[in-house]
């Protein structure tokens, strides 16, 4: 069977579903091929930024996303005694015209899939589509789907544009770059749950402990939840476990709490216990921390990446999500622009692809996070003060240079 549309967009996550809905805000055809057989609200927390945010509240998602995610107000790191080292507001309490959400990335995804349906209609937005290979000549592209609806039967889709939104496995990357191989491991091993918890530090608060080989963060990610007096709790546990990548197949397991456990039974805090916050969590699911190098180019003819699929990156500073939401804007302004079709994704390569490689590489050097590390290495034991081991104004400025390298300084914001 064949089909046609102006745009292909392979994947149905995050960074797919809201660049259909720019380009079909913007007068554009679009399907959408994912290759999971079933949309399901999977997953756990993530962090929305306000310029992403402002991105979708353009999309009229600001009263979905305020009334299913907790609006952000501050993000705290401490040492691995539970000591505070940085505070600082966040969202509209730093100034932001937009909030930040901390949200279920599952919620996020119906928000987006539902919203997408009504904008595109159900019938291009396809589930069980898992793309093979594609062609392309100067007047369009021509992608071949494995239909898993069909027992694997195939589909022929052809398309002014395509888009490869389909992650950081991403097939459509591979067909340009076949030799690059699997995601570099960091080292470092994340543990991922939810739990249910009493609030802590006022409820809406995000927070980071320890340092770059133990480290544990924590938000919550519910406003039914806050409403009725309790945290539904998004939480990683992150230790260092040096060695090659785990297989893929490995990925996203779920595991018991005692594979990791055991480092984090002494960091009860006054205001947090970390060891029943793990305890509470009804599955756990293991993940290796690892990221691509950034790429020479996206944009290939009438073919372009976007979100992990062009720049995985580690989960630090709240990103991911957050830039590929951006790349989505982007493509979706220079595509509406209506000039050719390999310059409009040159244009948008030109803005996200350096973009984002700084932050990549910022990421590696624990971005913001570094406090914590700088905390580790100068006071070990503990301090008094903070401002005894680290000055306020290298706090400061640690955390103002990765807001201006990731886009979301209060005046980058305003300005864009």
């Amino acid at each position: 069977m064949s089909e046609t549309a102006q745009v292909i967009i392979v994947g149905g996550g995050i960074g797919g579903l809201a660049t259909a809905l720019m380009l079909r805000q913007r007068g554009l055809d679009v399907r959408v091929f994912e290759a999971a057989t079933e949309i399901k609200p999977l997953g756990v927390g993530i962090n929305l930024l306000p310029h992403a945010v402002a991105k979708l509240a353009a999309l009229g998602l600001l009263d979905a996303l305020a009334e299913t995610g907790i609006e952000t107000a501050e993000l705290a790191y401490f040492n691995k005694w539970g000591q505070p080292i940085w505070r600082e507001p966040r969202g509209r309490a730093a100034g932001y015209a937009a909030p930040q959400f901390s949200i279920h990335r599952g919620a996020l995804q119906m928000i987006l899939h539902e919203a997408a349906a009504k904008a595109l209609g159900p019938s291009h937005l396809r589930t069980g589509m898992a793309l093979r290979h594609f062609t392309q000549g100067p007047d369009g592209v021509a992608a071949v789907f494995e239909d898993r609806h069909a027992g694997g039967g195939e589909r022929h889709v052809s398309g002014g544009i395509l888009i490869g939104a389909d992650g950081i496995h991403s097939v459509t990357r591979r067909q340009f770059f076949p030799q690059e191989g699997p995601p570099s491991f960091s080292g470092r091993m994340l543990w991922r749950a939810v739990s249910r918890t009493a609030p802590f530090l006022g409820g809406r608060s995000m927070i980071m402990a320890g340092h770059q080989n133990q480290k544990f963060v924590c938000y919550p990610i519910s406003q039914s939840a806050y409403l009725d007096g309790q945290s539904l709790t998004n939480w990683i546990a992150e230790l260092a476990v040096p060695g090659t990548t785990p297989p893929r197949s490995d990925w996203n397991r779920v595991v018991p709490q005692s594979v990791f456990d055991g480092p984090f039974q002494a960091w009860r805090f006054p205001w947090l216990d970390i060891p029943a916050i793990i305890a509470a969590a009804e599955s756990i699911y293991e993940f290796p921390m690892v990221d691509r190098d950034p790429l020479p180019r996206w944009s290939h003819g009438r073919v372009t990446l976007l979100g992990d699929a062009a720049h995985p990156m580690y989960p630090i500073g709240s990103n991911g999500a957050s830039q590929a939401i951006l790349d989505a804007r982007c493509l979706a302004d220079c595509v509406a622009e209506g000039g050719p079709v390999p310059a409009a994704l040159q244009a948008y390569e030109a803005v996200r692809l350096p973009a984002t490689a700084a932050i990549v590489r910022l990421n590696r050097q624990n971005g913001p996070e570094q406090v914590m590390q700088l905390a580790e290495e100068r006071a070990p034991a503990g301090f008094q003060s903070i401002e005894d081991v680290i000055p306020r104004n290298e706090l400061e400025e640690i955390a103002q240079r990765y807001k201006l390298a990731a886009g979301f300084a209060v005046d980058q914001v305003r300005s864009g």
